[in-house]
């Protein structure tokens, strides 16, 4: 069962799902070739931008990308080497607010000065707080046509410099907080009890069919029976699969799903269909 369990596939009805032959939600301008690129080869997409915001791409992804953008400075005194090299620590520092405010992680501090995206002095400092880790500057473009630079910014979701990584360590430390991993507005909700019957099928993984639902990927996942029984949450599963997978993987089709799976050794999931949400 505890195999069963770990295997677990959610599969949504995500508009606009990470998925880079897909349209991106939030898109970068056709000139940058280089970040479009990139995301194009690492089959990724944007998570957001200072414009806008795709929650679902993060969890399609198993990654939280967020692009910034920086106009050079055109005070004439200014070489073209430090117009580019002001324009891209701007996209940098938009990106990392960006960031910041996605995951309320991270403090900015310092004499980076940045007014409507134009870096106006180089006496540089930042400071990234220990909530956030492994963030990564994955793309830096310049183009001197539009005097513009853009950023982008990777935070993985798991592994053991992921955010949700810190998440789940944070949650299994903290009693009050796993406890509420089995409660429903401050209640204790009962647990599932079943009767062993023989199946006509070994099944090995699960995928949750929530095509038809109003379902959004979140970091904490719960199922539970049509009678409100708590089947599955987070504190069944080891802190160790946690960290490397969560508590289930996130795909648009069920084919999708079925084929990540097979990636791991699963070969025959049982697919159930979401009563609700």
């Amino acid at each position: 069962m505890k195999k069963l369990l770990v295997a677990a596939m959610f599969v949504a009805g995500m508009v606009g799902a990470a998925y880079a032959d897909e349209e991106m939600s939030i898109q970068i301008d056709q000139t940058f070739v280089k970040a479009r690129a990139y995301l194009t080869q690492q089959n990724l997409s944007l998570t957001g931008s200072p414009s806008g915001r795709d929650d679902n791409a993060a969890f399609g992804q198993e990654a939280i990308l967020f692009y910034g953008e920086g106009a050079a400075n055109a005070n004439p005194s200014f070489s073209e080497a430090q117009r580019e090299m002001g324009a891209k620590r701007a996209a940098v520092v938009v990106a990392q607010r960006a960031v910041a405010e996605y995951l309320s992680g991270f403090t900015l501090v310092g004499d980076t000065s940045v007014k409507d995206g134009v870096q106006e002095y180089d006496a540089i400092r930042s400071t990234v707080i220990a909530q956030v880790k492994g963030a990564q500057v994955v793309v830096q473009e310049y183009n001197k046509e539009k005097g513009m630079a853009i950023a982008i910014l990777k935070v993985g979701m798991h592994g053991p410099k992921g955010f949700a990584s810190a998440f789940y360590d944070k949650m299994l430390k903290d009693p009050e907080l796993k406890k509420a991993m089995t409660e429903v507005d401050g209640k204790q909700v009962p647990k599932y009890k079943h009767k062993v019957e023989p199946v006509a099928e070994n099944y090995d993984g699960l995928i949750i069919d929530a095509t038809e639902q109003n379902f959004r990927p979140a970091l904490i996942n719960r199922i539970f029976s049509g009678k409100n029984e708590l089947l599955y949450d987070p504190s069944k599963v080891s802190q160790k699969v946690l960290v490397e997978q969560g508590c289930g993987e996130y795909t648009n089709t069920v084919e999708k799903a079925k084929a990540a799976l097979e990636s791991r050794g699963i070969k025959n999931p049982l697919v159930v269909k979401a009563s609700g949400t």
